[in-house]
């Protein structure tokens, strides 16, 4: 099972990179992905430390550690050239923070995401048809969230995402220890969510693939 949202003490999270890299190998995670909130006022401090902390881990641990970036509560019109900066820093991974039914998101910002052909787009509980079919089309993930407040879309995200053919993945949004999910609880997330058991490990093969993809990309 692989976990692509999550947050260190870098943001708003409560674990050094190490100790939530080494809880989520005891886990039985195979992958993880450090993705603290980021805007134009932190990006250029963030991303750097998340790529250190990734080359660091990485030889001494099974687990796979990402370096990535969640991008938060930004305008539209800003996602598109904060994404090219987020990996022009060295981040292996772009996380939006999807419009949800529980934050303020600016409106515009899930179609926004995708039109800049982001990774992943975070629990976009407010999602409309025509953007699940345009994140379809573009290979933007969605994701299925774990998260309190934020799993209240996860129903009609995934409605829609099957019906369209559009790529899930299921993570948590860890920021604390009792976040933090086993491959049991990810896998009743997905079923709670609407999903059956071969969608749920559709949803994570999609997160290895992308992890495939990502470690591509030197750090």
């Amino acid at each position: 099972m692989i976990d692509l949202h999550t947050h260190t003490l870098y943001s708003d999270g409560g674990l050094l990179p190490a100790e939530l890299v080494q809880r989520c190998e005891a886990k039985g995670l195979t992958a993880v992905a450090l993705t603290d909130h980021a805007d134009m006022s932190n990006l250029d401090f963030i991303v750097p430390r998340l790529v250190a902390a990734a080359e660091g881990l990485n030889p001494h641990h099974r687990i796979k550690t990402l370096a990535g970036i969640e991008l938060t509560h930004l305008p539209p019109a800003l996602i598109a050239p904060l994404t090219r900066q987020a990996y022009d820093l060295g981040a292996q991974l772009v996380v939006v923070h999807g419009e949800s039914p529980v934050e303020p998101v600016a409106p515009g910002t899930n179609r926004a995401a995708i039109e800049a052909g982001v990774d992943i787009l975070a629990h976009p509980g407010q999602i409309t048809q025509a953007e699940v079919e345009l994140a379809a089309e573009k290979g933007v993930m969605l994701e299925i969230s774990a998260r309190g407040g934020h799993s209240l879309g996860n129903g009609h995200l995934a409605r829609l995402a099957l019906a369209a053919g559009a790529l899930l993945c299921i993570n948590s949004d860890a920021h604390a220890p009792r976040d933090l999910m086993d491959p049991a609880f990810a896998e009743s997330v997905g079923l709670n969510a609407g999903l059956t058991p071969s969608q749920v490990a559709e949803c994570f093969a999609n997160s290895q693939r992308l992890v495939d993809k990502a470690g591509a990309i030197e750090v």
